[in-house]
């Protein structure tokens, strides 16, 4: 690669990670592409040539943070074992959003969704209808059912039904274990609604 598309990728990431450190310090609303330019330690018309809008650019450091986050939970559905592909998933599902990262967006749509529709919809295009989509497909395959979409908001649901506690401070971060447990029990739920014995 050459050096000047190097320094290219080098500055978008210094720009993307200015970004979410100011949204998630100041909010999206209170986020200045003067400020995100400042911390990057780039000017104003360098951030605005990577990205034309604040929005776009709320988009990318979703993406970027996506993509370090791997979300390897949704390969856990080529697994063979139907149970074990479901009981991984739903693990890595878990952690995923109870990441630091995760909670810090969550709490930055609370504070300021219902003010900016557009980063509502932003976040969760990126995430949810991706896992619907891929949960949609697998039980398609495996169940051989084709309106399983309200059995799968259900099990999306429990996954996530003890991030709320966390992200208010009602109780600490899920231990490994107890993520394990609780991926398991949601399992058993799930296939229960699907009507399956596995």
């Amino acid at each position: 690669m050459k050096k000047i598309e190097q320094n290219k990728i080098q500055k978008r990431d210094r720009i993307l990670k200015a970004a979410q450190e100011t949204f998630q310090a100041s909010g999206f609303i209170g986020a200045s592409m003067d400020r995100i330019a400042e911390k990057a330690g780039v000017t104003k018309q360098t951030v605005y040539r990577y990205f034309t809008t604040k929005e776009e650019l709320f988009k990318a450091t979703l993406e970027a943070q996506r993509r370090l986050a791997k979300e390897s939970f949704l390969d856990a559905l080529q697994l063979s074992d139907t149970r074990q592909a479901l009981t991984t998933f739903a693990a890595g599902f878990i952690k995923r959003h109870l990441s630091r990262e995760h909670l810090a967006n969550v709490r930055l749509l609370v504070a300021e969704g219902p003010s900016v529709p557009e980063m509502t919809r932003a976040f969760y295009a990126f995430g949810s209808e991706k896992t619907q989509d891929s949960l949609v497909r697998f039980i398609e395959d495996r169940f051989d059912r084709k309106d399983a979409v309200d059995e799968i908001q259900a099990f999306v649901s429990m996954l996530i039904s003890l991030r709320m506690p966390v992200l208010t401070g009602l109780r600490e971060p899920l231990s490994e274990e107890e993520i394990t447990r609780h991926a398991d029990k949601t399992v058993r739920m799930f296939l229960k609604l699907l009507d399956a014995t596995i």
